[in-house]
């Protein structure tokens, strides 16, 4: 997984599975693009995920999350639920805003 912290007056985490690193989905009106730009951060293991996702949300982060080893792991840490997430071609994705 890759993980990206955007520094600003409240943090954005982006979190995706490598592989869909420049890729785009669509399905009717839901679109999305794994922009390198964006979602390129360091690649990480899911224990140092979790601890980072976990991290963040005590800093009131906003949370982008992309894939399904992605999804797994911030289930995982408690950031998301199944509730909120939504699928694009059969690729889930969710938003965290705590």
């Amino acid at each position: 997984m890759l993980i990206k912290i955007h520094k600003a007056y409240r943090n954005l985490v982006s979190l995706v599975d490598k592989e869909l690193i420049g890729k785009e989905f669509e399905e009717g009106i839901k679109k999305i693009k794994i922009n390198p730009n964006f979602f390129k951060g360091e690649l990480k293991e899911e224990e140092a995920v979790i601890k980072i996702l976990k991290e963040m949300e005590n800093e009131d982060a906003i949370f982008n999350i992309v894939g399904k080893k992605s999804i797994e792991t911030a289930l995982k840490a408690g950031i998301i639920s199944k509730e909120g997430i939504i699928k694009i071609q059969n690729i889930p994705i969710a938003l965290g805003l705590l």
